[in-house]
């Protein structure tokens, strides 16, 4: 055997064993890869103690209602309870239904809630509500139409409840929008 010869066959035998172990690297680093994202990842977000105990305790209550139902002392009205109370300073007001302004046989329906930075003031979100509903029969369809004509509509009700309540509102909290 030559030089010549041997400097021919060591291509060829580069050639043939060159995509197996390239795979097999590439297999054995992305392992590795994730099995260190997934130590990374839960060194990084440990486990909360307070949701561990809130979860254990909704499903002791649970388990006690299913319990109490059983035995006939289940509630009657048991249900979701309301975002919307004086407690937290939430006032949902009531649904607002009107026509818009141009094309005037499209009609617009709106609930939203208000958040008072104190105590709620029922006169001043009756106040706010006829304010909206006045708002709304002036705007056209044009000008609510895709994502950035809603987040317009947003900012002007926003706008006009803060004038109104004189800071008195924090925030106007979007429940429903449908246009028909």
């Amino acid at each position: 055997m030559s030089l010549d010869d041997a400097a021919a066959e060591a291509p060829e035998a580069k050639k043939k064993g060159g995509l197996v172990p390239t795979i097999a690297a590439v297999a054995i680093v992305t392992l590795a890869g994730a099995g260190g994202g997934w130590v990374i990842g839960s060194m990084i977000a440990p486990k909360d103690p307070a949701a561990e105990q809130a979860a254990a305790k909704k499903k002791e209550e649970a388990a006690a209602e299913a319990a109490g139902e059983k035995e006939g002392k289940g509630k009657k009205d048991a249900g979701l309870p309301k975002i919307s109370t004086a407690a937290n300073g939430v006032v949902a007001l009531e649904p607002i239904t009107t026509n818009l302004a141009y094309p005037s046989n499209s009609w617009i329906r709106l609930e939203v809630a208000l958040a008072f930075n104190g105590p709620p003031e029922l006169g001043l979100s009756e106040e706010i509500h006829q304010d909206i509903l006045g708002y709304l029969r002036t705007v056209s369809l044009q000008q609510i139409e895709g994502p950035r004509g809603f987040q317009y509509l947003k900012d002007d009700i926003q706008e006009r409840v803060d004038l109104r309540s004189q800071g008195k509102v924090s925030k106007v909290m979007f429940r429903t929008f449908v246009i028909e």
